[in-house]
């Protein structure tokens, strides 16, 4: 894969008005705009085939306009993931022209930037990995955990389990698994993960994931903690549990400490949590501590009000007088803000929605969000909707369904580039209503309105890169 640095050559008159008249041709070149999504199209045009262009990529960001640190590295990932490709960027960065090549695999390693963390390079190379030539080895560096991408732990216990459902039985002796080395904490990172997945012929046909189960059955979860005191995983441990035990009894938490070289190069501590229903449907949540940092999305002024922090942020503690303490940020419990802002009061305002006072904040939190992620419902779980589309798309022309509970915007966003890339239409339903009270009289658990069944024809997709043997 070329990685050039040049601007796009606009594309013959002769040949663009021929291959519009021809738009089922899989060298058509489709045309976006914008940064968001980058990565799902890029995986779609090489799972596809078909060439790319993005255009106006932070085009109106006078600061930083054109390709981020992190998006480079991953156009560098999907270079040593394939081999035939070329990409041309342009010289501000704000456009891409992407021909795909063949997915080769085998044994890769790469340093991901302390922006972003790994599941944002992983995610895709999830959905790749088992149409490529030979199996993946992948090994990647930097940060493990973050609130900002999937963290690795449910990438492990729910991705991973989301796309087996998908993979038919095969012979080999690489498994499909995922192994943390080393833990990395923002900012510094330090962490490093093993994934390996083998590789197959074709999907499953007829995948039909529609029964949630009659309830949850049992709750799992891990605690982490690098470079801080052990207590602070169990400190997490004990305030998700007292919360998830008036749930259900089945409740169990482990704490992972990591010391010396294991532990990355910062300190830090979270929780991943997953509950699992009668018919093996996962649902997740995760949470991670982040040092404080101050806020740079919103300038103020003298005079002007400082907003409230929102729930779980913690509060800044005022004294009488109206001037805020330049240290001390506590929970709830504490004053109300100070109505204008001082020049030191601006300067040291801060503003992060996971900056837990105590590690309890930071376990209730988890839990509330695991109770939430239950009451959606469906069949999948939120941060795994986009893989099963994907599979379904992919799947031998056969019917697939899935149940999902409310589709998020990244889910809605693949359902559009399916269309587009292999020409997929997914039918969509309102889940079925599901009767409140079973048949000895007991009240039955139901989902939140607004899931959807989901059911398309598989386009028959066939990994012609996999080795014959």
């Amino acid at each position: 894969m070329a990685l050039v640095q040049n601007a796009p050559s606009n594309l013959n008159p002769v040949k663009r008005q021929k291959t519009a008249a021809a738009p089922s041709a899989p060298s058509q070149l489709l045309r976006f705009e914008g940064h968001l999504h980058l990565r799902q199209r890029l995986v779609l045009a090489t799972i596809s085939g078909r060439p790319v262009r993005i255009d106006k990529i932070r085009l109106s960001d006078d600061e930083y306009p054109g390709l981020a640190d992190y998006e480079v590295s991953f156009l560098r990932l999907m270079e040593k993931v394939t081999n035939g490709s070329t990409l041309e960027i342009s010289y501000t960065g704000t456009s891409l022209l992407y021909k795909p090549g063949v997915i080769t695999g085998g044994k890769i390693s790469h340093d991901c930037p302390n922006s972003r963390a790994i599941g944002y390079f992983l995610e895709p190379m999830i959905a790749l990995a088992p149409f490529a030539k030979v199996p993946f080895h992948l090994t990647l560096n930097g940060i493990t955990n973050d609130n900002v991408d999937i963290c690795v732990d449910t990438l492990r216990t729910v991705t991973l389990p989301t796309l087996a459902k998908f993979l038919p039985t095969v012979e080999s002796q690489i498994p499909l698994d995922l192994k943390i080395t080393k833990r990395g904490a923002p900012p510094s990172g330090g962490g490093q993960i093993l994934f390996q997945c083998p590789v197959i012929k074709s999907l499953k046909a007829g995948v039909t994931l529609t029964d949630p189960g009659l309830g949850v059955k049992r709750i799992r979860g891990i605690a982490y903690a690098t470079r801080i005191s052990p207590q602070m995983a169990n400190r997490v441990v004990d305030a998700a549990r007292s919360l998830l035990s008036r749930y259900i009894p089945d409740v169990y938490l482990y704490t992972d400490v990591y010391k010396g070289a294991e532990s990355g190069k910062g300190p830090g501590y979270g929780v991943s949590l997953v509950a699992e229903t009668t018919t093996s449907v996962l649902y997740s949540s995760e949470c991670a501590y982040q040092p404080r940092k101050k806020a740079v999305q919103e300038v103020l002024k003298e005079g002007d009000e400082i907003p409230g922090l929102s729930l779980g942020t913690g509060a800044i503690e005022t004294k009488d007088d109206g001037d805020v303490d330049d240290e001390q940020v506590v929970g709830a419990a504490a004053k109300p803000p100070a109505s204008t802002a001082t020049q030191d009061g601006i300067l040291d305002h801060l503003q992060n929605d996971y900056t837990f006072p105590t590690p309890e904040d930071l376990g209730i939190r988890a839990a509330r969000l695991l109770l939430t992620e239950i009451r959606k419902g469906g069949c999948v779980d939120t941060v795994s909707q986009w893989l099963a589309i994907l599979m379904l798309a992919l799947s031998p022309e056969d019917v697939g369904k899935v149940r999902v509970g409310t589709l998020t915007p990244m889910a809605v966003q693949y359902l559009r580039d399916l269309k587009q890339f292999l020409g997929v239409v997914f039918k969509i339903a309102e889940e079925p209503a599901e009767d409140p009270v079973d048949e000895e009289g007991n009240t039955r658990y139901t989902s939140l309105k607004g899931g959807v069944v989901l059911t398309c024809l598989g386009t028959g997709y066939v990994n012609v890169n996999k080795n014959v043997t």
